[in-house]
Protein backbone atom coordinates (compact mmCIF):
# COMPACT_ATOMS: atom_id res chain seq x y z
CA UNK A 1 0.00 0.00 0.00
CA UNK A 2 1.07 3.55 -0.64
CA UNK A 3 0.60 4.34 3.03
CA UNK A 4 4.17 3.06 3.33
CA UNK A 5 5.24 6.26 1.60
CA UNK A 6 5.46 7.65 5.10
CA UNK A 7 8.42 5.42 5.91
CA UNK A 8 11.76 7.09 6.40
CA UNK A 9 15.35 5.97 6.43
CA UNK A 10 17.48 6.25 9.54
CA UNK A 11 18.82 9.59 8.33
CA UNK A 12 15.29 10.99 8.15
CA UNK A 13 14.95 11.04 4.35
CA UNK A 14 11.94 9.32 2.76
CA UNK A 15 12.51 5.67 1.86
CA UNK A 16 11.92 4.39 -1.67
CA UNK A 17 8.93 2.08 -1.97
CA UNK A 18 8.86 -0.76 -4.48
CA UNK A 19 5.79 -2.68 -5.53
CA UNK A 20 4.40 -4.33 -8.67
CA UNK A 21 2.05 -2.63 -11.09
CA UNK A 22 0.03 -4.43 -13.76
CA UNK A 23 0.22 -3.08 -17.31
CA UNK A 24 -1.56 -5.04 -20.06
CA UNK A 25 -1.59 -8.17 -17.93
CA UNK A 26 2.14 -7.95 -17.15
CA UNK A 27 3.55 -7.18 -13.71
CA UNK A 28 6.34 -4.61 -13.64
CA UNK A 29 8.31 -3.45 -10.58
CA UNK A 30 7.51 0.15 -9.70
CA UNK A 31 9.83 2.21 -7.50
CA UNK A 32 8.23 5.23 -5.85
CA UNK A 33 10.66 7.90 -4.74
CA UNK A 34 9.67 10.96 -2.70
CA UNK A 35 11.51 14.18 -3.46
CA UNK A 36 11.04 17.26 -1.30
CA UNK A 37 11.96 19.49 -4.26
CA UNK A 38 9.54 17.85 -6.72
CA UNK A 39 6.51 19.94 -7.64
CA UNK A 40 4.79 17.29 -9.75
CA UNK A 41 4.82 13.55 -10.39
CA UNK A 42 7.08 12.15 -13.09
CA UNK A 43 6.91 8.60 -14.40
CA UNK A 44 9.90 7.02 -16.14
CA UNK A 45 10.34 3.71 -17.92
CA UNK A 46 13.69 2.19 -17.00
CA UNK A 47 16.06 1.00 -19.77
CA UNK A 48 14.74 -2.16 -21.38
CA UNK A 49 11.15 -1.50 -20.34
CA UNK A 50 11.39 -3.91 -17.43
CA UNK A 51 10.71 -1.51 -14.56
CA UNK A 52 9.13 1.85 -13.78
CA UNK A 53 10.18 4.72 -11.53
CA UNK A 54 7.76 7.30 -10.16
CA UNK A 55 9.04 10.46 -8.49
CA UNK A 56 6.47 12.24 -6.31
CA UNK A 57 6.41 15.31 -4.06
CA UNK A 58 7.04 14.36 -0.44
CA UNK A 59 3.90 13.52 1.54
CA UNK A 60 1.61 13.23 -1.47
CA UNK A 61 -1.63 11.36 -0.58
CA UNK A 62 -2.00 7.80 -1.79
CA UNK A 63 -5.16 8.55 -3.76
CA UNK A 64 -3.35 11.14 -5.91
CA UNK A 65 -0.54 8.72 -6.70
CA UNK A 66 -3.00 5.98 -7.68
CA UNK A 67 -5.06 8.42 -9.75
CA UNK A 68 -1.92 9.50 -11.63
CA UNK A 69 -1.03 5.87 -12.41
CA UNK A 70 -4.56 5.14 -13.61
CA UNK A 71 -4.53 8.16 -15.93
CA UNK A 72 -1.23 7.08 -17.46
CA UNK A 73 -2.16 3.49 -18.27
CA UNK A 74 -2.66 4.39 -21.94
CA UNK A 75 0.68 6.18 -22.09
CA UNK A 76 2.40 3.16 -20.55
CA UNK A 77 0.75 0.77 -23.00
CA UNK A 78 1.94 2.86 -25.94
CA UNK A 79 5.49 3.26 -24.68
CA UNK A 80 5.93 -0.34 -23.56
CA UNK A 81 4.58 -1.70 -26.86
CA UNK A 82 7.87 -0.79 -28.53
CA UNK A 83 9.61 -3.40 -26.42
CA UNK A 84 7.32 -6.28 -27.38
CA UNK A 85 8.84 -8.60 -29.96
CA UNK A 86 12.21 -6.84 -29.85
CA UNK A 87 13.26 -8.57 -26.67
CA UNK A 88 12.82 -12.20 -27.76
CA UNK A 89 15.85 -14.34 -28.49
CA UNK A 90 14.81 -17.40 -30.50
CA UNK A 91 15.84 -19.51 -33.45
CA UNK A 92 14.92 -17.76 -36.69
CA UNK A 93 15.00 -14.38 -34.95
CA UNK A 94 17.86 -11.92 -35.22
CA UNK A 95 20.51 -10.36 -33.02
CA UNK A 96 22.72 -7.37 -33.69
CA UNK A 97 26.47 -7.93 -33.72
CA UNK A 98 28.47 -4.73 -34.21
CA UNK A 99 25.36 -3.10 -35.65
CA UNK A 100 24.61 -5.84 -38.20
CA UNK A 101 21.52 -8.03 -37.83
CA UNK A 102 22.40 -11.74 -37.76
CA UNK A 103 19.78 -14.46 -38.15
CA UNK A 104 19.93 -16.91 -35.25
CA UNK A 105 20.42 -20.49 -36.38
CA UNK A 106 20.89 -23.52 -34.15
CA UNK A 107 23.43 -26.00 -35.47
CA UNK A 108 21.72 -29.00 -33.92
CA UNK A 109 24.97 -30.07 -32.31
CA UNK A 110 25.32 -30.37 -28.56
CA UNK A 111 28.87 -29.02 -28.54
CA UNK A 112 30.60 -26.40 -30.63
CA UNK A 113 31.46 -22.74 -30.79
CA UNK A 114 29.00 -19.94 -31.33
CA UNK A 115 30.14 -18.19 -34.49
CA UNK A 116 29.07 -15.41 -36.81
CA UNK A 117 29.27 -16.39 -40.50
CA UNK A 118 28.25 -15.07 -43.89
CA UNK A 119 26.08 -17.27 -46.11
CA UNK A 120 25.90 -15.53 -49.43
CA UNK A 121 24.79 -12.02 -48.48
CA UNK A 122 23.14 -13.09 -45.23
CA UNK A 123 24.74 -12.71 -41.80
CA UNK A 124 24.09 -15.70 -39.53
CA UNK A 125 24.89 -16.48 -35.92
CA UNK A 126 25.27 -20.23 -35.54
CA UNK A 127 24.68 -21.51 -32.02
CA UNK A 128 25.30 -25.04 -30.71
CA UNK A 129 23.71 -26.65 -27.67
CA UNK A 130 20.17 -27.24 -26.53
CA UNK A 131 17.40 -24.74 -27.13
CA UNK A 132 17.23 -24.02 -23.40
CA UNK A 133 20.81 -22.69 -23.54
CA UNK A 134 20.32 -20.50 -26.62
CA UNK A 135 20.11 -17.16 -24.80
CA UNK A 136 23.03 -17.86 -22.49
CA UNK A 137 25.26 -18.96 -25.35
CA UNK A 138 24.47 -15.83 -27.35
CA UNK A 139 25.13 -13.65 -24.30
CA UNK A 140 28.46 -15.42 -23.76
CA UNK A 141 29.36 -14.80 -27.39
CA UNK A 142 28.56 -11.09 -27.09
CA UNK A 143 30.63 -10.83 -23.91
CA UNK A 144 33.61 -12.35 -25.67
CA UNK A 145 33.26 -10.02 -28.66
CA UNK A 146 32.83 -6.99 -26.41
CA UNK A 147 35.96 -7.85 -24.44
CA UNK A 148 38.01 -8.35 -27.59
CA UNK A 149 36.94 -5.00 -29.03
CA UNK A 150 37.18 -3.00 -25.83
CA UNK A 151 40.55 -4.35 -24.72
CA UNK A 152 41.99 -3.48 -28.14
CA UNK A 153 40.46 0.00 -28.21
CA UNK A 154 41.40 0.83 -24.63
CA UNK A 155 45.00 -0.15 -25.35
CA UNK A 156 45.05 2.13 -28.40
CA UNK A 157 43.48 5.11 -26.62
CA UNK A 158 45.50 4.87 -23.41
CA UNK A 159 48.62 4.69 -25.55
CA UNK A 160 47.67 7.92 -27.26
CA UNK A 161 47.30 9.88 -24.04
CA UNK A 162 50.14 8.18 -22.17
CA UNK A 163 48.21 6.59 -19.33
CA UNK A 164 47.03 3.12 -18.38
CA UNK A 165 43.87 1.53 -17.09
CA UNK A 166 44.27 -0.65 -14.02
CA UNK A 167 41.55 -3.11 -15.02
CA UNK A 168 38.73 -3.71 -17.48
CA UNK A 169 35.51 -5.49 -16.51
CA UNK A 170 32.21 -6.25 -18.22
CA UNK A 171 28.80 -5.96 -16.56
CA UNK A 172 25.14 -5.87 -17.53
CA UNK A 173 24.36 -2.42 -16.19
CA UNK A 174 21.10 -0.64 -17.04
CA UNK A 175 21.79 2.89 -15.85
CA UNK A 176 25.07 3.49 -17.67
CA UNK A 177 27.13 2.07 -20.51
CA UNK A 178 30.47 2.44 -18.80
CA UNK A 179 32.33 3.86 -15.83
CA UNK A 180 35.83 4.80 -14.73
CA UNK A 181 36.94 4.78 -11.10
CA UNK A 182 39.47 7.16 -9.59
CA UNK A 183 41.87 4.21 -9.45
CA UNK A 184 41.65 3.63 -13.19
CA UNK A 185 39.26 0.67 -13.21
CA UNK A 186 37.16 0.69 -16.37
CA UNK A 187 33.79 -1.05 -16.56
CA UNK A 188 31.60 -1.52 -19.63
CA UNK A 189 28.23 -3.01 -20.49
CA UNK A 190 28.84 -6.04 -22.70
CA UNK A 191 25.64 -5.22 -24.58
CA UNK A 192 27.66 -2.60 -26.46
CA UNK A 193 28.85 -5.48 -28.68
CA UNK A 194 25.48 -5.14 -30.46
CA UNK A 195 26.19 -1.51 -31.41
CA UNK A 196 28.04 -0.37 -34.56
CA UNK A 197 31.86 -0.23 -34.37
CA UNK A 198 31.95 3.57 -34.10
CA UNK A 199 29.69 3.40 -31.03
CA UNK A 200 31.91 0.78 -29.39
CA UNK A 201 34.91 2.99 -30.16
CA UNK A 202 33.16 6.01 -28.63
CA UNK A 203 32.37 4.16 -25.42
CA UNK A 204 35.99 3.08 -25.04
CA UNK A 205 37.20 6.62 -25.76
CA UNK A 206 34.69 8.08 -23.30
CA UNK A 207 35.93 6.00 -20.37
CA UNK A 208 39.60 6.35 -21.28
CA UNK A 209 39.15 10.14 -21.42
CA UNK A 210 37.96 9.94 -17.80
CA UNK A 211 41.41 8.67 -16.83
CA UNK A 212 42.55 12.27 -17.40
CA UNK A 213 39.32 14.21 -16.87
CA UNK A 214 37.01 12.86 -14.14
CA UNK A 215 34.16 15.11 -15.24
CA UNK A 216 32.09 15.99 -18.29
CA UNK A 217 33.48 19.47 -18.82
CA UNK A 218 34.72 21.03 -22.08
CA UNK A 219 38.23 19.56 -21.70
CA UNK A 220 36.76 16.09 -21.29
CA UNK A 221 34.64 16.32 -24.43
CA UNK A 222 37.50 17.80 -26.41
CA UNK A 223 39.68 14.83 -25.44
CA UNK A 224 36.88 12.39 -26.17
CA UNK A 225 36.40 13.79 -29.68
CA UNK A 226 40.15 13.80 -30.24
CA UNK A 227 40.27 10.07 -29.46
CA UNK A 228 37.04 9.30 -31.32
CA UNK A 229 36.02 11.75 -34.07
CA UNK A 230 32.62 9.97 -34.30
CA UNK A 231 31.74 10.97 -30.74
CA UNK A 232 28.68 13.07 -31.61
CA UNK A 233 27.17 10.55 -34.03
CA UNK A 234 27.83 7.71 -31.60
CA UNK A 235 26.18 9.58 -28.72
CA UNK A 236 23.09 10.15 -30.85
CA UNK A 237 22.99 6.48 -31.86
CA UNK A 238 23.05 5.38 -28.22
CA UNK A 239 20.36 7.88 -27.31
CA UNK A 240 18.10 6.58 -30.09
CA UNK A 241 18.84 2.88 -29.79
CA UNK A 242 20.32 2.19 -26.37
CA UNK A 243 17.00 1.33 -24.76
CA UNK A 244 16.35 -1.26 -27.47
CA UNK A 245 19.61 -3.04 -26.62
CA UNK A 246 18.68 -3.07 -22.94
CA UNK A 247 15.27 -4.54 -23.79
CA UNK A 248 16.69 -7.77 -25.20
CA UNK A 249 16.13 -10.58 -22.74
CA UNK A 250 19.05 -12.96 -22.35
CA UNK A 251 17.56 -14.39 -19.16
Amino acid sequence: MFSSLKRRRHNGTPADITRDIEVAGKLLPLTIRQNARATRMTLRIEPGGRALKLTVPEGLPEREVQSFLNRHQGWLLTKLARFSGESEIEEGGSILIRGVAHRIERTGRIRGLTEAVMLGEESILRVSGGEEHLRRRIADFLKKEARNDLERLVAVYTGRIGCRARSLSLKDTRSRWGSCSVDGDLSFSWRIAMAPPKVIAYLAAHEVAHLEEMNHGPDFWALCEKLCPDTRDAKHWLKRNGTMLHAIDFG
